[in-house]
């Protein structure tokens, strides 16, 4: 069960849910696979030595690659009827929870690449509050979109 639908309270439900973008893997993953072509070079010879090397390699790359998976699965941004909620973190945890009224206002910025793969960074502005920003978030235009909606209809 997600942080945020353990965390809903009575009569709250979830109106959009999205995380980091598939974007954030891209490094990890070219590491890896060069990490694989060198375990492959390694584990083609005959010498003990390296073997060893060969699967030190694939050992590294899975480890890169896993890591990089855990920390995408590991953000998670909502919106539901009452509040936006943005958890990031696995062994430490961070949250941001601003209930809708409170949310003065909200901005994305797009690059190039991100209109493109659908990225972007969100900055929620809360009243009386710092600028939190959130990198390489997927559908920031869909997400801001959603807060603005339940924003008016909890003014309403």
């Amino acid at each position: 069960m997600s942080y945020v639908t353990k965390n809903l309270a009575t009569g709250e439900s979830l109106v959009y849910q999205t995380g980091v973008h598939w974007s954030i893997l891209f490094w990890p993953v070219v590491i890896a696979v060069v990490l694989a072509a060198g375990a492959v070079v390694c584990l083609v010879q005959k010498d003990s030595d390296f073997l060893y090397a060969g699967a030190a390699l694939l050992i590294l790359g899975l480890a890169i690659l896993t890591a990089a998976a855990v920390k995408r699965n590991a953000t998670e941004i909502a919106v539901t009827n009452r509040r936006v909620i943005i958890k990031t973190g696995v062994t430490s945890r961070r949250s941001l929870e601003i209930m809708l009224p409170k949310v003065e206002s909200i901005g994305i910025t797009e690059p190039f690449l991100g209109r493109v793969f659908g990225y972007g960074t969100v900055v929620i502005h809360g009243t009386g509050g710092t600028p939190e920003p959130f990198d390489r978030i997927a559908h920031p235009s869909e997400f801001r979109k959603h807060v603005q909606e339940q924003a008016d209809a909890s003014r309403n």
